[in-house]
């Protein structure tokens, strides 16, 4: 009897222990991860003009691409081309690309007529995209991506360097009214400040598919998406994963070199787009998954040892006290990362998003496992 009123007495000083190292823990991440972004400083134009192609793989987006493709055909650039895969599309997209040719000379289509994907989604058009296009630096967008400058050609292409290969950018959602749109930009943001992040730290293991760019040669040499060509999703993320390292590899966060698009409108198709997303992490290279998940592992442990601690009363003052000095730091990492992404508006409830997001993100995962996405649009 007195063993086990040991034990019980005992059990809340041990949970406090575990909250203590998850807490320290998460300080690694902001300070030695997180902070490179937030300190970060931009790269200036170097004025180097390198030929770009700028590759869109497009099926039935005609009504994207009547607006957002004349703005990405007037780039303030002097020498690229925009090559437009027009996959199986049975709307108006191949007049539209009709029109357009004959006003801008630098557009290029390549039309696929007959679905013959062999690759799963997104990477078979995509492949014969890279492989169409006439320059070696490939810049990539969607087709419902709007660029947020003139000079979004000329921002991306001026962070490669002799020795650079790869080039992650920024691709943000538009703002709007309404919790559901501040959700998406903060899981937006907080994904791109991790990737951006740990590329910073040498660490690249993603990029988005929105505003990527890399040489064609090195999607020749590592075989393009043959390694993962069963999995629907992953042409962005799991190609970055595996062709990035930290010599390679650089980040552009102007914001100037962004790609903008509208987000999901409804909490259905939002949740059925991270489920397609978070499809892919499984396949990650084991140091990045174990990156990654002890990052989820600490988040998810924290939010649950402060219930558990608070729930048994006991000596409030430390675990107040470091939740506290958490929510401290978050406001001065997150924020500045928030800030150098341009999402300002979304440091307020910081803690808020983050908890939601969480409970969002342990929901999908549980419905992946029992239930695989299979579309990949």
């Amino acid at each position: 009897m007195i063993d086990n009123l040991l034990n019980r007495e005992q059990a809340p000083f041990i949970f406090l222990i575990i909250f203590a190292f998850v807490f320290a823990l998460q300080q690694g991440y902001y300070w030695i991860i997180f902070w490179r972004l937030g300190r970060y400083k931009k790269i200036q134009h170097t004025g180097g003009h390198k030929s770009v192609s700028v590759v869109i793989c497009a099926h039935n987006e005609y009504h994207h691409l009547k607006e957002t493709l004349p703005l990405i055909l007037e780039q303030d650039y002097p020498d690229y081309e925009v090559l437009v895969v027009n996959h199986s599309s049975d709307d108006d997209t191949q007049y539209l690309l009709t029109n357009l040719k004959e006003r801008y000379p630098h557009l290029s289509t390549v039309t696929i007529s007959e679905d013959l994907n062999f690759f799963s989604g997104k990477k078979f058009p995509l492949s014969i995209g890279i492989k169409s296009a006439k320059h070696n630096l490939i810049l990539l967008t969607d087709a419902d991506c709007k660029p947020a400058s003139k000079n979004w050609i000329s921002h991306m292409q001026s962070a490669f360097t002799p020795k650079t290969e790869v080039v992650l950018g920024y691709g943000p959602y538009n703002r709007t009214t309404g919790l559901l749109n501040k959700l998406i930009r903060f899981d937006t943001a907080h994904i791109a400040i991790q990737y951006l992040s740990y590329a910073l730290a040498g660490i690249p293991y993603m990029g988005v598919g929105r505003n990527l760019s890399y040489l064609k040669q090195v999607f020749y040499k590592n075989q393009g998406f043959i390694s993962h060509y069963r999995i629907r999703s992953g042409d962005d993320d799991l190609f970055i994963n595996r062709v990035s390292n930290r010599k390679n590899t650089t980040i552009m966060v102007h914001p100037e070199s962004y790609t903008m698009s509208d987000p999901k409108q409804t909490f259905g198709k939002w949740i059925t787009q991270k489920k397609r997303h978070l499809s892919t992490s499984n396949l990650y290279k084991f140091k990045h998954k174990l990156l990654l998940g002890l990052y989820s592992f600490s988040l998810v442990a924290f939010y649950l040892l402060l219930v558990i601690l608070l729930a048994l009363n006991w000596s409030p003052v430390p675990v107040l006290g470091l939740f506290l000095l958490r929510m401290a730091v978050q406001y001065i990492v997150l924020a500045k990362c928030m800030q150098r992404l341009n999402e300002k508006d979304l440091i307020a409830f910081l803690p808020v998003y983050e908890l939601m997001l969480l409970t969002f993100n342990i929901g999908i995962l549980i419905s992946n496992i029992i239930r695989k996405p299979t579309r990949w649009k």
